[in-house]
């Protein structure tokens, strides 16, 4: 298939757009968003486009429609749009004739831009240049440029810009009007409010033209929730246009605003916006790409030595998204499974965090990471709500999370059954409770890297034993094996409902109680009074026996003969039919082109990593025998449904030694929003396929683990590379591997203390710098 993507070979951080079609908005708008974590922005363009979809979006702005629909991201008053006229033609590209056309989004700097040629159907011809970024210098701003430059003669322009309130999430409006204002005859400023969550949104622009101000006629206009400029003016031929557009968003949820008036972030709106225009664009990009530079990539770099340079613009595009979508400001918020750049899943956060992105930042972003769980901390008030309404004790974390106080915020309905014509009941929300020991592996996983005991102490602990006590209060107990068992789940094969005794579920269920106990054991002889503390606050006394007894007595699904794990107690049972035409289709889900789920639900199919991944994640519980045995069986009935799959299947095929097996699934992996389909990023980015990327690079061809709270660091690189060179952080250490065909060397950067590490069944200790062969 022809598709307009195009990876130079000559840079490593450029994704480029080499032709138009507007057929392929939303893949474009997608995987070339802009953002820094508190706001993001979809790549639509300037000028207007029927399949366009421009959202912008504030972390944590959540709101709710009406009683009907659950809590989203509302899509901001949009500040991107430029309406450009050219001899009463308006710019649109679908008409007169394109060339030279290219738009670029620059990894390294955040930088997207745009230029081409442009004939216009009566003639004229011009050519354009348009700039854009979201600044990481500057949480609160954004700038663009627009260049326009006529080519044959004298030209008449007229530019409308402004704030434009009409925007909906889907046909959804979230804000109420408020004020606008017009500032110095040049400052635009828009103030919004959220309807269910009441959340104040300042929106401020000014435009800067290149021209003397004499020959600009222009008029302010104000209409419903919108407020823009007319511009007029005339260029000679060969006379080039600037026009720089800054703007700045603000919102009442932000943390330096809480409490305060909203005429005082109207002030400090149009304060910092007026501080941003004495700088100019160039200025403010340039402090941006600098930022980048200082909290992105010089960080734990990846450099990849291989035939095939599309690999290392894969590490760098994950890498650019990952912090583009987190929101590293405030712990009260969290990864979207689309990140910021589109309206899938409502902006929700799901287990997508804990096990796919959140080793990246552990390993390389402490601070970030621990962030990222202290939401999960903050979130506990609904994870107990959720646990008592369903009859439970402890914290029950919601399938799908929002804002830290909003609970369960997993829609009821969801896709057309294609037999019955109804919509599909969203059992997730209800019953996929493997989220709640999700959460507690990523604290352990934390925890074991960084050493972080202020975090374990304050939070950490009271996770882990709040989780144990809400799995000890879901254990059934069967009379007929006198085992409790787990009835009534999903795992994370969501093509099997209302299951009993899945094996992800039971196994991290059991491993969780296992810790809780751990951790009870350990205070009582280390810490005791802290002991007493979280034992008053969640009945420990009470609760600990429970453990005990219930621990011992949890049914574990056990390899049977052939060495096969049961998913679950049926799953072996179920009918098994051929899959290589769907796993070989480059659409997703045609699956249910001749099915539905009832009928999917009855079969040998899995959607995605379930077993395969409970192995990945515990390896040490595992015999290579019955990891391959469970390989062998698994994964042909896996239709990588799910973009999170393919990343766990890449990472436990090296581990087994099918290296270039898990390099082919790399780059499966990496295809899901580069790769050729024009259509899989329509809805927003995979956000944990991207943090996918680099658990195969990191964990899965450069060998890191963390075992029982020891490092391992296991390499084997595919043909294609010749070297890979990383960095992680264990302990404060920061640690950088040189991997290649012969060896590994690992040098201890900043010596913070010797690191014991384990690699092929030795061990190792590294001050400064140990060289282990890999022969």
């Amino acid at each position: 298939m022809k598709t307009s993507i195009k990876l130079p070979e000559e840079t490593s951080w450029i994704i480029e757009e080499s032709f138009f079609n507007p057929e392929w908005l939303g893949k474009y708008e997608s995987i070339m968003c802009l953002g820094n974590g508190y706001m993001g922005q979809r790549a639509t363009t300037e000028e207007q486009y029927l399949n366009e979809v421009r959202d912008t979006f504030v972390a944590g702005t959540f709101n709710k429609f009406d009683a009907k629909e659950v809590t989203e991201l509302p899509n901001l008053p949009d500040l991107v749009q430029m309406k450009i006229k050219v001899n009463q033609e308006s710019l649109d590209l679908t008409q007169g004739v394109i060339s030279d056309y290219s738009r670029q989004l620059n990894l390294k700097t955040g930088e997207l831009s745009r230029s081409f040629n442009w004939q216009t159907p009566g003639g004229a011809d011009l050519s354009f240049h348009f700039s854009r970024f979201v600044s990481m210098d500057q949480l609160h701003v954004m700038g663009q440029k627009v260049t326009v430059k006529s080519l044959s003669g004298k030209i008449d322009v007229e530019i409308v810009s402004g704030i434009d309130g009409q925007q909906t999430n889907s046909g959804s409006q979230h804000f109420s009007e408020g004020e606008k204002h017009l500032f110095e005859s040049r400052f635009m400023q828009m103030t919004s409010q959220t309807t269910q969550s009441a959340i104040d949104v300042v929106q401020t622009t000014v435009h800067q033209f290149s021209i003397p101000v004499e020959r600009i006629k222009s008029r302010i206009e104000m209409r419903r929730r919108q407020i823009y400029t007319n511009y007029w003016l005339t260029l000679d031929e060969g006379e080039e246009l600037r026009i720089e557009k800054l703007s700045t968003i603000h919102t009442s949820r932000d943390l330096e605003h809480e409490g305060r008036a909203l005429k005082v972030i109207e002030a400090t709106a149009l304060s910092e916006l007026k501080g941003a225009e004495k700088k100019g664009f160039d200025q403010l990009l340039r402090a941006s790409a600098a930022a980048w530079e200082r909290k992105v990539w010089r960080i734990a770099p990846i450099i990849i030595t291989s035939s095939n340079p599309q690999d290392q613009v894969a590490l760098n595009f994950a890498k650019y998204h990952l912090h583009v979508m987190t929101p590293a400001h405030d712990n009260r918020m969290n990864i979207g499974a689309k990140g910021l750049s589109g309206e899938g899943y409502k902006g929700h956060t799901f287990w997508d965090t804990e096990i796919f992105m959140l080793p990246y930042f552990t390993y390389t972003h402490p601070e970030i990471a621990r962030g990222l769980l202290e939401f999960r901390y903050h979130g506990l008030h609904g994870a107990h709500r959720k646990a008592e309404g369903n009859g439970y004790e402890g914290a029950q974390f919601p399938w799908e999370s929002a804002w830290i106080e909003d609970g369960e915020t997993t829609p009821v309905w969801g896709a057309a059954d294609i037999v019955t014509g109804k919509a599909t009941k969203i059992w997730s929300g209800f019953i996929e409770q493997h989220i709640t020991s999700d959460v507690a592996y990523g604290v352990n996983q934390y925890v074991e890297a960084v050493g972080d005991q202020h975090f374990l102490e304050t939070k950490g602990y009271e996770i882990i034993l709040d989780t144990a006590k809400f799995w000890a209060s879901r254990l059934e107990w069967d009379d007929e094996t006198q085992k409790y068992h787990i009835n009534e789940v999903i795992g994370p094969d969501e093509y099997k409902e209302h299951v009993d005794n899945n094996a992800f579920t039971n196994y991290t269920a059991k491993w969780n109680i296992q810790k809780a106990i751990g951790i009870y054991e350990e205070l009582e002889v280390s810490q005791p009074a802290l002991l007493a503390q979280l034992s008053q606050k969640l009945d420990l006394e009470r609760v600990y026996p429970e453990w005990l007894d219930k621990v011992a007595k949890l049914f574990i699904p056990q390899p049977n003969q052939e060495l096969v794990i049961p998913q679950d107690d049926t799953y072996l049972s179920k009918k098994i039919i051929p899959l290589t035409s769907y796993k070989q289709d480059e659409q997703v889900g045609t699956l249910f082109h001749d099915y539905n789920l009832e009928q999917v639900n009855n079969m040998q199919i899995t959607k995605q990593a379930d077993v395969l991944l409970l192995i990945y994640l515990f390896e040490n519980l595992f015999s290579e025998e019955v990891k391959r045995a469970n390989w062998q069986y698994y994964e042909p009935k896996t239709m990588h449904d799910s973009s999170l799959s393919l990343s766990t299947h890449s990472a436990l095929a090296a581990d087994l030694g099918e290296i270039e097996l898990s390099y082919d699934l790399f780059k499966e992996a990496t295809n899901i929003d580069m790769g050729p389909s024009m259509t899989s990023s329509d809805e927003g980015i995979h956000a944990a396929s991207l943090g996918g990327i680099w658990l195969m690079t990191v964990f899965g061809f450069g060998g890191v683990r963390a075992l029982d709270g020891q490092l391992r660091i296991n390499p084997h690189l595919p043909k294609a590379w010749q070297e890979l060179r990383y960095s992680i952080f264990w302990h404060q250490n920061e640690l950088e591997m040189l991997v290649t065909a012969d060896q590994l060397i690992v040098t201890n950067k900043n010596q913070v203390s010797p690191v014991t590490f384990t690699s092929r069944g030795m061990e190792y200790t590294v001050v400064d710098s140990v060289t282990v062969s890999l022969n």
